[in-house]
């Protein structure tokens, strides 16, 4: 019973570590950074200006559509982007992943970065 027990509590861990692998940057995000709202949220007009952003600085890898090539370049559509805070996506935007080929936008304005977030929000969930 005692090795069943430690068992399970080794798979439980390799899932954890696995999974934490596999999370995204941002949920390392600074819980100052998570609270952070957009400014810009629910303007037609940012979503738009984040949409010309969005084409020339991350359609290259994410596609026009945002739905990734499901291999290197995740969809930005996904329930997991979905569920991430604003402030989770500046964040991210502003930091990047280099190990995982996101650059870092840091250069961009800030302004722009928010309208980047709200012009994501603005689109369909992955069906």
């Amino acid at each position: 019973m005692k090795r069943l027990w430690r068992a399970e509590v080794l798979l439980m861990g390799v899932a954890l570590c696995a999974q934490a692998a596999d999370a995204p940057k941002w949920v390392s995000a600074p819980a100052k950074e998570h609270a952070r709202a957009n400014p810009v949220a629910g303007r037609a007009d940012a979503a738009a200006a984040g949409k010309l952003l969005y084409g020339d600085h991350c359609a290259q890898c994410h596609r026009e559509d945002a739905l990734g090539d499901q291999k290197v370049h995740p969809s930005l559509r996904t329930e997991r982007v979905r569920t991430a805070t604003d402030g989770d996506l500046e964040w991210f935007l502003r930091q990047g992943d280099l190990r995982h080929g996101m650059p870092s936008w840091a250069s961009l304005p800030a302004a722009q970065r928010w309208q980047i977030v709200a012009y994501l929000r603005s689109l369909p969930p992955e069906k």
